[in-house]
């Protein structure tokens, strides 16, 4: 019952912080910075990965979910660029 208290806390943890990733990269979306939101995807990815490495999440969530977040930064159109 110990054992599955703290391992229940470190999911909690390590999902929490895939949720606050994904709210950072959702606001990065929307406020268009491109550059800053692919740096945010990264650590995401990277994150996710990691998470369904060690269970806390299904791998194939991850993998879905890391589509649909590259989708969407694939969709935005890049800032263009200040003319001199």
């Amino acid at each position: 019952m110990r054992n599955s208290a703290r391992k229940h806390l470190q999911n909690k943890s390590v999902k929490s912080r895939l949720h606050t990733l994904e709210t950072s990269y959702a606001k990065l979306l929307v406020a268009g910075k491109k550059e800053d939101a692919a740096k945010t995807l990264r650590l995401l990815v990277s994150a996710l990965d990691k998470a369904a490495k060690t269970g806390v999440i299904h791998r194939a969530r991850a993998n879905r979910t890391k589509s649909r977040l590259s989708l969407r930064l694939n969709a935005i159109k890049p800032a263009p660029a200040p003319s001199a």
